[in-house]
């Protein structure tokens, strides 16, 4: 797998800027592609991630529903289309983050397209939970989890702020995923390191992938399961790769522990192991307040 770190645009109206991006989303691909990687994540909104100061604010600096009849649609879509077919002459699984079109006057979809290795669009994961900005006057929000399997391995997906809502991330457990691919626009230190914390508490691998423009501050990666980053992009602010394999049969004691082991323990653990040996009628248990 591969974690790319790609420069994302702000302004969905700058076609030049919208075109360099998927350039360079293509470019990190044929990388990927020749690192041997079957499948490629990028940050969210890779091709663009509109920056509410963008689209959602008046003359005045008041926050006003975004018009979106100003987006570029003609080249997000001739971008997404490009890199779906740069996926499949590679045979590469591609995951990138755009806004999705609905039906005016429903506000777009912040998304992630998953693209099979024969470049076409199989999935598409809409954020679920949203900032205040964003529910109030940019997106409409997703509604279910998203899993898909590439070459036996289970993916599950996430965005951004979700990060912050654990029981996304325990969902994806109970949902049996190998690796979750969180995809972000922050530059927030801290998200990281909860974005790490979920490959400890589930014991599966995850995908954390930041603006290239963010990297400085915490760079893309690839986290174990049991926690430890395996592989991680320079934090130069430069485009980027981090590459590492996801071994469902691990070999490395730390990953082994924690797929075989402490994995199916937290689930007994919660699928009522203790019911039959609490002590009942004790008093020595029952009396809280004395030595």
């Amino acid at each position: 797998m591969a974690v790319a770190q790609s420069t994302v645009p702000e302004d969905p109206t700058d076609r030049g800027a919208l075109r360099a991006a998927g350039q360079e989303i293509r470019a990190l691909m044929v990388e990927a592609a020749g690192a041997g990687a079957r499948l490629a994540q990028f940050p969210e909104g890779a091709i663009t991630c509109p920056s509410k100061h963008v689209m959602a604010t008046g003359p005045a600096g008041e926050r006003v529903p975004a018009d979106w009849s100003r987006a570029a649609w003609d080249v997000l879509r001739e971008e997404a289309e490009s890199i779906a077919a740069l996926a499949g002459k590679l045979g590469l699984w591609t995951v990138f983050g755009s806004i999705h079109p609905l039906t005016p006057p429903n506000r777009p979809h912040n998304s992630l397209y998953i693209v099979s290795d024969r470049g076409r669009p199989v999935a598409r994961y809409d954020k679920r939970y949203l900032s205040h900005t964003e529910v109030s006057f940019l997106y409409s929000p997703g509604q279910q989890p998203l899993v898909v399997e590439v070459d036996g391995i289970r993916f599950g997906f996430a965005l951004c702020i979700e990060a912050n809502f654990p029981e996304l991330f325990a969902e994806y457990e109970r949902l049996d995923v190998d690796c979750v691919l969180l995809s972000v626009m922050v530059d927030d230190a801290p998200r990281a390191r909860v974005a790490q914390a979920y490959g400890t508490l589930h014991n599966y691998w995850l995908g954390y992938s930041v603006p290239a423009q963010f990297s400085a501050t915490v760079p893309s990666g690839i986290v174990a399961p049991g926690g430890r980053w395996l592989a991680r992009c320079p934090a130069d602010g430069r485009p980027a790769l981090a590459i590492a394999d996801i071994d469902l049969d691990p070999q490395d004691e730390d990953i082994s522990m924690a797929v075989r082991y402490a994995r199916p323990w937290r689930r007994s653990a919660r699928a009522g192991l203790y019911d039959e040996r609490h002590p009942v009628g004790d008093a020595r248990s029952d009396t809280r307040t004395a030595f």
